[in-house]
Protein backbone atom coordinates (compact mmCIF):
# COMPACT_ATOMS: atom_id res chain seq x y z
CA UNK A 1 0.00 0.00 0.00
CA UNK A 2 1.04 3.53 -1.21
CA UNK A 3 0.52 6.59 1.17
CA UNK A 4 0.60 9.35 -0.16
CA UNK A 5 3.22 12.45 0.74
CA UNK A 6 1.62 15.40 -0.72
CA UNK A 7 -1.00 17.27 1.85
CA UNK A 8 -4.34 18.95 -0.06
CA UNK A 9 -4.00 23.02 0.36
CA UNK A 10 -6.16 25.73 -0.53
CA UNK A 11 -5.46 27.49 -3.10
CA UNK A 12 -5.53 32.07 -2.20
CA UNK A 13 -6.04 33.07 1.25
CA UNK A 14 -9.32 33.19 2.92
CA UNK A 15 -11.13 36.48 3.93
CA UNK A 16 -10.11 35.16 8.23
CA UNK A 17 -6.89 35.45 7.14
CA UNK A 18 -7.14 39.19 5.33
CA UNK A 19 -9.05 40.35 8.40
CA UNK A 20 -6.55 39.30 10.68
CA UNK A 21 -3.76 40.94 8.91
CA UNK A 22 -5.80 44.15 8.71
CA UNK A 23 -6.42 44.11 12.22
CA UNK A 24 -2.71 43.45 13.21
CA UNK A 25 -2.25 46.34 11.12
CA UNK A 26 -4.89 48.60 12.41
CA UNK A 27 -5.07 47.83 15.76
CA UNK A 28 -1.91 49.34 16.90
CA UNK A 29 -2.24 52.68 15.19
CA UNK A 30 -5.98 53.07 16.75
CA UNK A 31 -4.54 51.96 20.68
CA UNK A 32 -1.43 54.37 20.00
CA UNK A 33 -3.54 57.24 19.29
CA UNK A 34 -6.01 56.29 21.57
CA UNK A 35 -3.57 56.13 24.43
CA UNK A 36 -1.84 59.89 23.06
CA UNK A 37 -5.08 61.35 22.80
CA UNK A 38 -6.63 60.58 26.20
CA UNK A 39 -6.33 62.69 28.95
CA UNK A 40 -5.05 61.99 32.10
CA UNK A 41 -5.42 63.92 35.78
CA UNK A 42 -3.13 62.70 38.56
CA UNK A 43 -3.09 65.00 41.42
CA UNK A 44 0.12 64.73 43.13
CA UNK A 45 -0.63 67.62 45.46
CA UNK A 46 -3.04 65.90 47.36
CA UNK A 47 -4.97 68.96 47.35
CA UNK A 48 -8.55 69.05 45.57
CA UNK A 49 -7.71 70.81 42.09
CA UNK A 50 -10.28 71.29 39.48
CA UNK A 51 -7.79 72.38 37.13
CA UNK A 52 -6.97 69.85 34.22
CA UNK A 53 -4.45 70.51 31.43
CA UNK A 54 -5.44 69.85 27.64
CA UNK A 55 -4.34 70.47 24.19
CA UNK A 56 -5.91 73.71 23.80
CA UNK A 57 -5.16 75.64 27.22
CA UNK A 58 -3.06 78.61 27.15
CA UNK A 59 0.45 78.80 25.95
CA UNK A 60 3.53 77.33 28.17
CA UNK A 61 4.31 81.44 27.78
CA UNK A 62 1.24 82.24 29.38
CA UNK A 63 1.28 79.73 32.42
CA UNK A 64 2.81 80.99 35.67
CA UNK A 65 5.71 79.83 37.27
CA UNK A 66 3.63 78.45 39.67
CA UNK A 67 1.44 76.29 37.27
CA UNK A 68 4.44 75.45 35.62
CA UNK A 69 5.86 73.53 39.08
CA UNK A 70 2.55 71.90 39.24
CA UNK A 71 2.58 70.63 36.17
CA UNK A 72 5.77 68.71 36.38
CA UNK A 73 6.24 65.25 37.39
CA UNK A 74 7.35 64.85 40.88
CA UNK A 75 11.01 63.41 40.07
CA UNK A 76 11.32 66.69 38.02
CA UNK A 77 10.34 68.75 40.98
CA UNK A 78 13.26 66.81 43.09
CA UNK A 79 16.03 66.71 40.92
CA UNK A 80 15.43 70.45 40.24
CA UNK A 81 15.38 70.90 44.15
CA UNK A 82 18.24 68.51 44.40
CA UNK A 83 20.31 70.64 42.03
CA UNK A 84 19.30 73.82 43.97
CA UNK A 85 21.16 71.97 47.01
CA UNK A 86 23.54 70.88 45.45
CA UNK A 87 24.71 74.37 44.14
CA UNK A 88 23.96 76.27 47.38
CA UNK A 89 25.44 73.65 49.81
CA UNK A 90 27.31 70.53 48.65
CA UNK A 91 26.25 67.10 47.00
CA UNK A 92 26.85 65.50 50.59
CA UNK A 93 23.31 67.03 51.60
CA UNK A 94 21.36 66.53 48.18
CA UNK A 95 22.35 63.03 48.14
CA UNK A 96 21.05 62.64 51.58
CA UNK A 97 17.79 64.61 50.76
CA UNK A 98 17.46 62.33 47.79
CA UNK A 99 17.84 59.26 49.77
CA UNK A 100 15.36 60.56 52.44
CA UNK A 101 13.07 60.99 49.16
CA UNK A 102 13.06 57.83 47.90
CA UNK A 103 12.97 56.65 51.46
CA UNK A 104 9.39 58.47 51.80
CA UNK A 105 8.34 58.23 48.55
CA UNK A 106 8.72 54.67 46.85
CA UNK A 107 7.75 56.05 43.63
CA UNK A 108 10.45 57.71 43.53
CA UNK A 109 12.43 54.71 42.94
CA UNK A 110 12.36 54.13 39.57
CA UNK A 111 13.93 57.60 38.95
CA UNK A 112 16.72 57.59 41.67
CA UNK A 113 19.54 56.57 39.32
CA UNK A 114 18.94 59.10 36.76
CA UNK A 115 18.62 61.96 39.59
CA UNK A 116 21.61 60.50 41.10
CA UNK A 117 23.65 60.40 37.58
CA UNK A 118 22.58 64.05 37.04
CA UNK A 119 23.73 65.07 40.64
CA UNK A 120 26.90 63.40 39.90
CA UNK A 121 27.35 65.39 36.36
CA UNK A 122 26.18 68.90 37.94
CA UNK A 123 28.86 68.35 40.85
CA UNK A 124 31.76 68.10 38.16
CA UNK A 125 31.06 71.31 36.24
CA UNK A 126 30.65 73.06 39.69
CA UNK A 127 33.70 71.65 41.47
CA UNK A 128 35.73 69.41 39.68
CA UNK A 129 36.11 65.46 38.90
CA UNK A 130 38.53 64.59 42.64
CA UNK A 131 36.46 67.32 44.73
CA UNK A 132 32.86 65.88 42.82
CA UNK A 133 33.74 62.08 43.34
CA UNK A 134 34.60 62.71 47.38
CA UNK A 135 30.94 62.70 47.67
CA UNK A 136 29.73 60.14 46.01
CA UNK A 137 28.00 57.08 48.34
CA UNK A 138 25.77 54.17 47.61
CA UNK A 139 22.97 56.17 46.94
CA UNK A 140 20.95 54.54 44.34
CA UNK A 141 23.57 51.86 43.12
CA UNK A 142 26.23 54.50 42.87
CA UNK A 143 24.98 56.30 40.40
CA UNK A 144 26.37 59.27 41.22
CA UNK A 145 29.50 58.26 40.98
CA UNK A 146 29.28 56.94 37.61
CA UNK A 147 27.41 60.19 36.65
CA UNK A 148 30.94 62.04 38.05
CA UNK A 149 32.37 59.48 35.87
CA UNK A 150 30.73 60.35 32.20
CA UNK A 151 31.44 63.60 32.61
CA UNK A 152 34.76 63.75 33.39
CA UNK A 153 35.64 61.38 30.42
Amino acid sequence: MKHSTTHPTRRGRGPARRIGRSLALVLPVVLVLSGTLAVTRVNWSGSPSNSVLTASDASAAEVSVHDRARALAPQDVLRDQLLTELQEKNPGVALTHLQQAVNGRPSLAAHCASIARTLGRAAVRIYGPSRAQSYARPVCDTSFASGVLAAHS
